[in-house]
């Protein structure tokens, strides 16, 4: 791997735990709460309680992906303070 490439990567990693790329991570995680309502609204409308199922079970893994996001900010945050 090239000393480019290489650096490319580290800057995608370092900004993946940035505050700006945890909250880029947050609003893509909500994002997929778009089509989990189309899917509870489809599966409303046709009766399938399967897919009805597999709907709240994704939205359960959304909020719980969201938690996550939003306790590693905090983490961020308080880390500054203590910095400061």
């Amino acid at each position: 791997m090239s000393t480019d490439k290489k650096s490319a990567l580290k800057k995608a990693k370092g900004f993946k735990k940035s505050k700006a790329g945890t909250y880029l991570s947050i609003g893509t995680t909500l994002f997929g709460a778009v089509s989990v309502i189309k899917q509870v609204k489809s599966a409303r409308t046709e009766q399938d309680t399967l897919q009805l199922v597999d709907a709240v079970v994704s939205a359960a893994a959304i909020a719980t992906g969201v938690a996550l996001l939003v306790r590693e900010l905090r983490r961020m945050n308080s880390d500054d303070v203590l910095a400061g």
